[in-house]
């Protein structure tokens, strides 16, 4: 390892949410750079069981809800994390939508449990990074939103990240804790199991030969980021922070290329080599944004990040992830 990876050799990293999506990958990319991951886990399951590898596994795994802090409390403590990623959080829109409380909990009150722990330890955590969200800005008259404009979040997910955001600002305004926030957009890859999500769902609807199902109309435009790119963001910002100048900062994470739920779709079916398949569109979908786009501007300039991955690329990996899942699955039915 040299340069950026010998940062990570020896640091012991504590990650809310490591069994999830961006967790797991997370993991896998800390674990392969030396570092001693201490992952925090809510469920476990089935699904969660077949990853398709076990570098994303982390070094220890504590089972405990963001809810319960003396149990997020003990974990930081016991296990002496020096860094913590808080990335957990109920990610899903129409799961906020039918459960605003549990949102709420998990995402906000599991925010101050985390952070207040790390006051409580006073300085065993150096840096703290918690995953904030382009859906905290809310609606905004003027696009793309950029880190100076207000957090307007007013539907529940939405609300439940500018919450998470506001108290992020709190803890190191308030306490100097060494903390920065992070704003990605919609990010897609493999190990998303959650095939309500547009580009998971849509990829096992073509490889399967079915026409994939919009609930919306398709006329929503979002970023859309690789999980590869939203990690090494993620890290390049807790190596930054070795700078306290960037302490308190918010950072925007984005290809800056938006795109329409129709225009992803296509390159979706173009990767999977299924444009043949014409949507069914429903257009049902409530409380969500029309249309939101971020600026990385700060990021390039403070942090000198930028995407690796194409967007046909990023998709293009994608996709044989989930076709080698589905195989796999496949031949475990069989078994």
């Amino acid at each position: 390892m040299s340069g950026a990876a010998d940062f990570w050799a020896g640091k012991r990293v504590f990650v809310t949410g490591a069994a999830g999506f961006l967790g797991s990958w997370t993991v896998q990319e800390l674990n392969r750079r030396g570092a001693t991951t201490i992952g925090y886990v809510r469920d476990g399951g089935w699904h969660l069981a077949r990853r398709d590898d076990p570098a994303t596994e982390p070094h220890f795994i504590v089972a405990g809800a963001l809810e319960d802090y003396e149990t997020v409390l003990r974990a930081i403590n016991e296990y002496e994390a020096d860094t913590v990623l808080h990335l957990g959080a109920q990610p899903i829109v129409g799961i906020a939508n039918r459960s605003p409380r549990s949102t709420f909990e998990a995402n906000i009150r599991g925010t101050w449990n985390v952070l207040d722990a790390c006051r409580e330890l006073g300085g065993l955590v150096k840096r703290i990074v918690v995953a904030s969200s382009d859906k905290a800005y809310g609606t905004a008259p003027t696009l793309p939103y950029d880190e100076t404009m207000p957090l307007r979040g007013r539907h529940p997910y939405d609300a439940s990240k500018s919450c998470t955001d506001i108290i992020a600002q709190t803890y190191h305004k308030s306490y100097g804790l060494p903390i920065c926030i992070t704003r990605a957009g919609n990010f897609y890859g493999g190990r998303d199991l959650n095939f309500n999500r547009i580009v998971p769902g849509v990829v096992r609807w073509a490889l399967r030969g079915e026409r994939p199902v919009l609930r919306s109309d398709g006329s929503m435009i979002r970023d859309y980021i690789y999980v590869r790119d939203v990690v090494l963001a993620y890290l390049t910002v807790a190596e930054r922070m070795e700078d306290p100048a960037i302490h308190g900062e918010a950072f925007n994470f984005s290809t800056e290329q938006p795109l329409s739920v129709l225009q992803l779709l296509g390159h979706i079916l173009a990767a999977a080599g299924r444009e043949d398949l014409e949507p069914i569109i429903l257009g049902q979908a409530s409380n969500e944004i029309p249309e939101q786009h971020l600026s990385a501007a700060k990021a390039r300039r403070m942090l000198g990040w930028k995407p690796a991955w194409t967007l046909d690329a990023a998709l293009t990996e994608t996709v044989a992830w989930y076709r080698d899942w589905m195989a796999r699955a496949e031949r475990d039915l069989r078994a």
